[in-house]
């Protein structure tokens, strides 16, 4: 099923997955659209006191891989989040492979508004986000 397919007429149970590998770099870059400077991104004294033992990377880039894929596959383009309810359940370190996946929940007949339920595991099987979202996909043509 193409792209276009999914974004026309998503619907209940479609689902659709995205992976990537976490980089350092991430960090820094995150970091200049942002302005997060946490020491837990940067410093590994801190870093490795904390609860997470190590550097890990700002939630955002985390969520970031669902506006990916949410955009490029599920709803599709034109889509943009209306509401996102995320908890952040443990950490992502650089070096990591994390996994996007959303799952249609409700797919509105009246309106382009998709409500999906979201994931982003981890590659040694935790899940470090979980929620739901609400979507609205814009006509691209």
């Amino acid at each position: 099923m193409g792209v276009e397919n999914l974004r026309a007429n998503p619907y209940v149970g479609q689902s659709a997955e995205m992976s990537r590998l976490v980089l350092e770099n991430d960090i820094l870059l995150f970091t200049q659209i942002s302005g997060d400077r946490n020491p837990l991104h940067y410093d590994e004294a801190a870093a490795k006191s904390s609860r997470f033992g190590e550097i890990v990377v700002q939630g955002g880039v985390t969520s970031a891989l669902l506006n990916a894929l949410v955009a490029e596959k599920l709803p599709g383009p034109g889509t943009v989040f209306l509401n996102v309810n995320w908890s952040f359940t443990a950490p992502v370190r650089p070096g990591d492979v994390i996994t996007a996946r959303a799952v249609v929940l409700e797919a509105r007949q009246d309106k382009p508004i998709t409500t999906l339920q979201t994931t982003v595991t981890r590659d040694d099987g935790a899940v470090v986000l979980e929620g739901s979202a609400v979507c609205y996909t814009m006509s691209m043509g």
